[in-house]
């Protein structure tokens, strides 16, 4: 199974993503509370899978401002321990202020690349993490360093998007801004929010790592708002990639764009409320 297509230059993608979330970091835990109405059963399925328990080590790998290390260092609770990584410094600075907010005092971060982890081996009772291994250029390579950092019999467990027909708050968009952007489809093996979520690809890339018997298992994750406009502007603000995508429009064009996107979206509007399918699958598996 490739992990990248030729001419990928994974150094500059990295690079690209360090930058952005250092920007978009604070947006993302602005809307922190409508993120965890939207990913929250993932997270709390994938925080069940990974068997977290009081007193564990816990490793979170691309955390983000401060889930799920949050939610897991309340369940280890003040005997265990909870180190938060992400390639973006500023963004765990975010998720220590999230911690520390909470008195959580059992919660470290440290800025790190996940597919090379500056860790001891065999250090963790589980490694979490959630919507971030779809990003790396090379999933194997991290999976492989996760399981190096497990003692034996600890767990990896982690959430990914599905495929795009099934998440339609963000293929809809992504195909939108494509065509007004003239940005080609994704090659097979491109890091991307879909990339791992076609049939068996997770669970293959975990045998490739190592690791035997992943289970995997489909979390619905609608994503849902007061209205269309609401939705829309929540993704401008947390979903940092729909601006990489236009980086290179006028801003009148971008303005366009994202006007073109909120009128696509009032379909999922209804008397309710607003509502846009969405799934998520969390995997896990056994060192």
């Amino acid at each position: 199974m490739a992990e990248q297509q030729p001419g990928f230059d994974a150094a500059k993608y990295k690079n690209a993503q360090r930058e952005q979330w250092n920007k978009d970091g604070a947006a993302w835990r602005r809307w922190n509370p409508t993120l965890d109405r939207w990913y929250g059963a993932a997270t709390r399925q994938m925080l069940d899978l990974a068997r977290i328990r009081p007193g564990q080590r816990v490793l979170d790998v691309a955390a983000g401002a401060g889930e799920p290390a949050v939610s897991a260092a309340e369940r280890v609770g003040p005997g265990g321990y909870v180190l938060a990584t992400d390639i973006s410094e500023g963004i765990v600075e975010l998720a220590l202020q999230v911690a520390r907010e909470r008195g959580l005092t059992q919660v470290e971060t440290r800025a790190m690349d996940g597919e090379k982890l500056d860790l001891p081996d065999a250090s963790f009772d589980a490694v979490l993490c959630r919507l971030g291994l779809m990003y790396m250029p090379h999933p194997v390579t991290a999976l492989r360093e996760w399981r190096r950092t497990l003692k034996a019999g600890g767990r990896v467990a982690v959430v990914v998007f599905s495929t795009p027909e099934r998440n339609i708050w963000g293929a809809m968009p992504a195909s939108i801004i494509r065509r007004r952007a003239q940005i080609p489809p994704p090659v097979p093996g491109q890091p991307g929010p879909f990339s791992l979520g076609g049939p068996g690809v997770l669970e293959g890339l975990f045998r490739q790592a190592g690791f035997a018997d992943p289970e995997v298992r489909a979390v619905p994750a609608p994503h849902g708002a007061a209205s269309a406009a609401d939705y829309v502007r929540t993704a401008r603000e947390a979903f940092g990639a729909f601006n990489a995508m236009m980086a290179h429009l006028p801003p009148q064009e971008c303005e366009s764009v994202w006007n073109e996107i909120e009128s696509s979206m009032r379909s999922f509007e209804s008397p309710r409320g607003f509502e846009v399918p969405g799934e998520c699958l969390v995997c896990a598996a056994t060192k």
